[in-house]
């Protein structure tokens, strides 16, 4: 498929998903406030107030109900390894979401997450072959690309849900990702059909999100929307990666750079303190950022610049007729943001306008 061919289902399953967040935010808000679903503030977090923690649950409706109305629109593109895609992610989600209303130990989300990236595994979604500089691509055994997938699949997922600290930096990153690997997946010979719609629809997801998510935030997506993102991305990147024959089987790397560089660094970090990996604490880079003074939206700001500089260099890389959609693609999300945003805040304006009067 052309550019022009793929781009019509995708920019329709961006704003179906766009649309329908804004449709299931607030329902998912006025559910959460109403059963207790809250993520209430302690030492390590920073915001002040109780604040609806289920945002994964419309994050989760909005990709899949988006991909199945594409499916009734015609536009479904066939591929053997959706089912692992979509059922990994699903669980993954699930899992998310009993331990957002439930509470669980980290150990025993190690355990499922590992088991869930297993299914997947097994479901044909792996990383069989590396390229090495000077040799070439070379095949791995098999208990290696077990190795290196699930930790991949875990590693990535885990990540995204690290960078879950400060209003909107965990959407926007994830947004920036989702289209980066949306269009490397279209770049590649024969273009990679499933990858690009999928990531397009999560980006469109996100986007409906991030109207309720920058600061102040009205909701935060959760476990259940970090775990399902961040698996999605894990996936995709995997996808890309099981077509790519020489160095640009990489890409990937640059394209989730914010997450690995943040969840390596935090984790030796925890190692070298003799403590688990998988235990939270406030010293990720946002937080980092945060202590030296910027704003929760300057914080947001400088990781998502960062984020957006690694996808326009992965863009590049894969291939150069890319990058001008991507910043398309950047561009249009910013103003799409700007602009619902800005109706909301005259939306609060006028509401207490009408409080104050009456």
């Amino acid at each position: 498929m052309t550019f022009l061919q793929l781009s019509e289902a995708n920019i329709i399953g961006t704003v179906i998903a766009f649309i329908l967040g804004l449709f299931f935010m607030p329902l998912v808000i006025s559910f959460s406030q109403q059963q207790g679903l809250m993520d209430k503030p302690n030492a390590r977090k920073i915001h002040s107030h109780p604040i609806p923690r289920l945002g994964g649950v419309a994050i989760w409706l909005c990709s899949i109900l988006s991909f199945l109305a594409l499916i009734i629109l015609s536009y479904y593109p066939y591929r053997s390894l959706l089912s692992g895609l979509l059922l990994g992610s699903s669980l993954m989600f699930l899992l998310g979401l009993v331990d957002d209303v439930y509470g669980l130990s980290a150990k025993f989300k190690f355990i499922i997450q590992i088991s869930i990236a297993t299914i997947v595994f097994c479901l044909g979604v792996k990383i069989s072959s590396v390229y090495i500089p000077f040799i070439g691509l070379t095949e791995i055994p098999s208990f290696l690309s077990y190795l290196i997938t699930i930790g991949w699949i875990v590693g990535i997922s885990n990540a995204v849900n690290f960078i879950d600290g400060v209003d909107g930096l965990a959407g926007s990153v994830i947004t920036v990702s989702s289209v980066t690997l949306g269009l490397i997946a279209i770049a590649l010979v024969p273009a990679d059909n499933v990858s690009s719609l999928i990531a397009f629809i999560l980006a469109g997801s996100m986007l409906g999100f991030l109207t309720y998510n920058f600061h102040p935030a009205k909701i935060f997506m959760g476990d259940s929307g970090a775990l399902f993102a961040g698996f999605l991305l894990s996936v995709l990147s995997i996808m890309y990666s099981m077509k790519s024959t020489d160095i640009k089987m990489y890409v990937p790397l640059l394209v989730l750079a914010v997450p690995i560089i943040d969840i390596t660094f935090s984790s030796l970090r925890r190692i070298l303190k003799g403590t688990s990996p998988f235990v939270a604490d406030a010293s990720h880079i946002h937080h980092r950022l945060l202590n030296l003074g910027l704003s929760q939206n300057k914080a947001v700001l400088v990781l998502v610049v960062f984020s957006i500089f690694t996808g326009w260099l992965a863009t590049n890389i894969a291939a150069s007729d890319t990058t001008k959609y991507f910043l398309y693609a950047v561009i249009i999300s910013t103003i799409m943001i700007i602009l619902n945003r800005h109706a909301k805040i005259n939306e609060n304006t006028e509401d207490e306008k009408k409080d104050v009067n009456e």
